[in-house]
Parts: C-alpha cells; sequence; structure tokens
C-alpha cells in the first residue's frame, strides 16, 4: 500500500521568528507597510522582569518592538500644508527642512515630527508664531526609553495644538542615553515647565537652559530615574492596616 500521508508544502520554509510574528501584527494595527516598520527591540515577559518567578502567566511571551517607519509624500489632508508651510517658514530661518527634521510619520491619522534635538528650539518656534501654523498649545512633554535602540535610546514626545486652525501634531526628539540632552522650550511654551521637570525626574533627560531642573516628585537625593526599562524593580516596605508588605524584589517567588 502506498503512503497516502499528505505532505505541508510550506515543511521546507523556515520557521516564522518572532520578529516576523510582530510585524504581522503591527501591520494589523497601523497604516503603515511591511517597508516602513522598524523593530527597536523585542520584549520578553508581560512586565520585562526576570530573575524571579512568574506570576502572571505571560512568563513566555516574546514579542517585538515594532514602530511605524518614515512615511513618504503625499500624507493626506492638512498635513501636508503643515509640512510645506513648516519647511517655508525654516528656510527664512536658513534651515533646511531635512537638517531640521529627521523624518516624518503618519500613522493611525496622527502626524509626527521627528526634530533633530539642536533644532528643536527654533522648530517650535516656528510652529508657535508662524501665522499658517499657529500652534499656540504645547500640552507637554512625556518621556520614552527603547533601551536596544542604541544611540536614540530615550524620546521626548511633545503634542502641540493650533486653536486657530483646530490642529493636532507630535514632535518627537531622540537623544543617547550616553548623552541625555535636549534643549529646552520653557521660553517658548512656558507651561512646559513642570512637564521637563517631570521627565528629568522620571526618565533623566537634562533641558539644558531650563529656569530651574530639579526634581519633581522623587526626593532629591533619590538614586536613578524610576521610570527607564532599566530601572530595577525594588522598592520601599509599605504598610497597610498594620501589616507590611515587602519591596517587590523581597518577595517571595514562585516556581
Amino acid at each position: 500500500m502506498s503512503d497516502t500521508t499528505p505532505t505541508n508544502p510550506d515543511s521546507t520554509q523556515p520557521p516564522v521568528t518572532p520578529a516576523e510574528a510582530g510585524v504581522e501584527v503591527a501591520l494589523g494595527q497601523t497604516t503603515a507597510t511591511a517597508g516602513q516598520l522598524t523593530i527597536v527591540g523585542v520584549r520578553e515577559g508581560a512586565f520585562g522582569v526576570q530573575g524571579s518567578g512568574d506570576t502572571s502567566g505571560f512568563g513566555g511571551l516574546v514579542e517585538p518592538i515594532v514602530m511605524p517607519g518614515p512615511t513618504p509624500r503625499p500624507y493626506g489632508g492638512w498635513f501636508d500644508e503643515v509640512a510645506d508651510e513648516l519647511g517655508l517658514a525654516l528656510a527664512d530661518h536658513d534651515l533646511p527642512m531635512t537638517s531640521a527634521i529627521e523624518k516624518v510619520v503618519v500613522d493611525r491619522g496622527e502626524i509626527t515630527f521627528f526634530v533633530r534635538r539642536e533644532h528643536l528650539p527654533v522648530v517650535a518656534g516656528v510652529l508657535r508664531d508662524e501665522p499658517s501654523l499657529r500652534f499656540e498649545m504645547c500640552m507637554g512633554v512625556s518621556g520614552v526609553h527603547y533601551p536596544h535602540e542604541a544611540g536614540r535610546e530615550l524620546h521626548a514626545v511633545y503634542h502641540l495644538q493650533s486653536i486657530t486652525h483646530n490642529r493636532r501634531i507630535r514632535l518627537e526628539v531622540t537623544c543617547p542615553e550616553g548623552d541625555a540632552r535636549i534643549p529646552s522650550i520653557v521660553s517658548i511654551y512656558p507651561t512646559n515647565d513642570w512637564h521637563e521637570r517631570e521627565t528629568y525626574d522620571f526618565f533623566g533627560i537634562v533641558f539644558e537652559d531650563h529656569p530651574h531642573l530639579t526634581r519633581i516628585l522623587m526626593p532629591d537625593d533619590w538614586p536613578g530615574h524610576p521610570q527607564r526599562k532599566d530601572y530595577p524593580l525594588g522598592g520601599i516596605p509599605v504598610e497597610y492596616k498594620g501589616a507590611e508588605i515587602p519591596p517587590p524584589d523581597l518577595r517571595r517567588e514562585y516556581s
């Protein structure tokens, strides 16, 4: 009797890597194409915790961190108008658009301008003052830490709003951990004062020329910056109704 076991035509194909699987998942969640996606790291486990027992059930999770890459023109809608006006305004300051803006990303109906950090004050001033742009409000700055993105591990993210034109855009500035410095824009958007202090406190980004860059939540002598991904999982004991709960790194393990 001949062997009638069906064969899998794809059996010779190499297995799908976690990175490739992550790209497929990301494609279902974004408007970018595969060529426009960038893998900046891999997340292991639910919270990235290693060296202790897993109680979440997600200890074996391996998921790549996939970000949308640069978006080609046209961007669509009023995004092109903003990009064109920004380029013209920067030219008036003898600053080419390609020198000030590293890349532009359009994803999920939002536009992000990646600004080279040395040009951030000029770009922010133009966006605020140019009549065709008029982004009068900066809603604040927050930090992001990508430990595996070599040379650009720390990101500062600014959300700008134009009340005049009813538009919102995002600026993103990167810097390396070894030189975590970004110019302050408090002189342009004064309400960023405390936001920059908080980002410095939690991520260690030094905003140069800030009027009073000090910690805002943690004690002045607190070691490290708690929202960085490589910050240790330690803590301090917590008392609750007479019972003391030890910090996470001293709690018992589940194996």
